[in-house]
Parts: structure tokens; sequence; C-alpha cells
């Protein structure tokens, strides 16, 4: 089976929108995987120092086949940053994994499937 880790922004984190709406979207699209026999989990960063070390227990907990990371984190300017890190943590500690970009959080089954 093949496996997916998302990666995206917290919306809790984000002012600007209904968190917890937006959280049982990304729910939602995660359980989509599963309904195309991808197996997949998702880890959610705020622009902290906690990012790092979420990301790294993430990547290297399994051998993940794609990694997809979200538009929030690559949209906002100000998370540059942060989309810059995550990036490279990607390359270091899942080496072996694809990465692939969403449009939004409804579409991350297709973005995987891009490179599965």
């Amino acid at each position: 089976m093949s496996s997916v880790l998302v990666v995206g922004y917290d919306p809790q984190a984000m002012s600007n929108v209904d968190g917890k709406a937006l959280r049982e979207a990304l729910d939602a699209e995660l359980a989509r995987f599963g309904e195309h026999g991808i197996d997949a989990a998702m880890t959610l960063v705020v622009f902290d120092g906690s990012a790092e070390s979420a990301l790294v227990t993430s990547l290297t907990e399994h051998p993940w086949d794609v990694v997809v990371i979200g538009g929030g984190i690559r949209k906002a300017e100000q998370l540059l940053p942060l989309f810059e890190q995550v990036v490279n943590l990607v390359r270091r500690h899942a080496p072996q994994a694809a990465i692939a970009f969403n449009t939004s959080g409804g579409d991350s089954v297709e973005a995987a499937q891009r490179w599965l």
C-alpha cells in the first residue's frame, strides 16, 4: 500500500479562517486517501520552534512514498522560511519520498497520485 504524509499549517493558528471548519475539511480529505487505497497521515505545524521536531518525528516514523506540502504553508509570503524548512526537512529525513503540492486542502489525494 502506498503511503502519503500531508504537511499543512495548523488551521487553529490562523486568525482569518474558521479553524474548526477547515480542520474538518482536512480530516475529510485524509479519509479520502483511504477510499483510494492509500495509507495517509497528516502533520499540522505552526510557525514557531515546534515545527522542526514535529516534522522530523512524522517524516521518520514511516517510509513515505509522497509528502504533500499544503498551500497554507506555501502561499503565505510571511511563511516562506517555514516552507523552506519543510522542503529541506523532507529532503533530509525522507529522501525516498516524492514531494507534491496541493492547490487546496481538498485536492491532496490528486496531488499525491501524480507521484504514486
